[in-house]
């Protein structure tokens, strides 16, 4: 059931990938203006993930999960209203800061109600959910983005309002099971047990790989975007289909290479082979920008997701001491976090200053680097 709240909610998740699109054509910010808008998203998301950490562990999963639904839903429907780069900025902010505490709260919710040995499964399902959500969102967001912008954002919003009232009514008077190293209660005990995972050394190299990961895979949500509209010359239809079957791909192979994954590799193989396909995903795009070259481009961009995004779940996971789950989870959601601060502006920049092809360039020869530091620091975690 978590994992089919997530579905409603993803599926009402249409602005992200079309915000850089909005403020480009719609109201006519430059590169660099735009950057910094989606920065802003970002540093919503770092301090969200934080916040989100903390008080799962304070207040439980449940409050959290609920609060952050039902709040950043009217926050959609503001964000029109909201013209200038700074006001813009602003907004964004504060409705990333909502949204964002969301996720490690769900993601603590996932490891209370999993089995301890079905666990990476259990994430796999919630992603597959994310990304049956955003395979809908999409394609949905391009016809309405086309029709009205302001159409997009009330959708956005009744797609979140609408999985607040599912979460609530599924959950409201569920108890958790006690899960291994897990606290025994989804409305939190205040008492906070266990090894500090800004404390732990490897966890924060770990943290800290997974930021540079994510700093480049999330071009997905703003610079390629834009490369598909002003370089591959794209209509906002067909970016969104092709980022609509990113997510039907990844829900069709999703559980089964993540199963064959568990079975035949170790996490720091998979997390190797997962980076290598994103880096080479980037590297097509500086080859050329035939539609084929695009959906082979984004087929294995999907695929590298598939083997890295589940698995970094798990290692946190299995990192995390009594007590300190939500704050493990906070700190490994917050490697997303910064990249959302960072990739927008870093992305336009390059473009802007040296051109797209240059940009997926250097993303290739960064992730190739990353793939080996995976390797060699998760082998010794594991």
């Amino acid at each position: 059931m978590l994992s089919f709240v997530m579905l409603i909610n993803r599926a009402g998740s249409m602005v992200l990938p079309f915000l850089g699109v909005y403020m480009t054509e719609h109201l006519g910010f430059g590169l660099k203006a735009t950057g910094i808008v989606l920065s802003f998203y970002g540093v919503g998301s770092l301090m969200g993930s934080l916040l989100g950490g903390y008080l799962t562990d304070k207040l439980g999963a449940y409050r959290v999960q609920a609060c952050s639904l039902f709040v950043s839903a009217p926050l959609f429907l503001l964000i029109p209203f909201f013209t200038s780069v700074e006001g813009l900025a602003a907004i964004i902010w504060l409705q990333s800061l909502i949204s964002e505490s969301f996720r490690p709260a769900n993601s603590v919710a996932i490891t209370r109600y999993s089995r301890p040995e079905s666990l990476t499964q259990a994430f796999s399902l919630n992603r597959m959910a994310v990304n049956l959500g955003f395979s809908v969102g999409p394609a949905l967001g391009g016809i309405l983005s086309s029709i009205s912008y302001n159409l997009l954002f009330l959708v956005n919003a009744f797609g979140v309002f609408a999985a607040g009232v599912m979460y609530v009514y599924f959950f409201r008077k569920r108890q958790v099971k006690t899960q291994g190293n897990m606290v025994a209660s989804d409305t939190g005990t205040g008492v906070v047990k266990g090894r500090s995972p800004y404390r732990d050394a490897r966890f924060l190299l770990f943290t800290l790989l997974c930021a540079v990961f994510s700093i480049f895979f999330l071009q997905f949500f703003n610079t390629l975007p834009i490369f598909y509209k002003e370089v591959a010359l794209l209509d906002k239809r067909s970016i969104g289909y092709i980022l609509a079957y990113s997510g039907l791909l990844i829900v069709l192979l999703e559980m089964i290479m993540v199963n064959m994954a568990q079975r035949y590799l170790t996490i720091a193989q998979t997390l190797l082979l997962g980076t290598v396909a994103v880096a080479v995903s980037f590297g097509l795009l500086a080859v050329g920008h035939h539609i084929l070259l695009l959906l082979l481009s984004i087929t294995l961009l999907s695929i590298g997701e598939i083997l890295v995004l589940p698995f970094m779940s798990t290692l946190t996971v299995r990192q995390a001491t009594e007590g300190r789950s939500g704050a493990y989870m906070g700190l490994n959601g917050l490697s997303f976090s910064v990249s959302f601060i960072i990739t927008p502006f870093l992305g336009t920049s390059i473009a802007y200053a040296y051109g797209f092809n240059n940009l997926w360039l250097v993303s290739f020869g960064i992730l190739l680097f990353v793939s080996a530091a995976f390797y060699y620091l998760v082998r010794k975690i594991e």
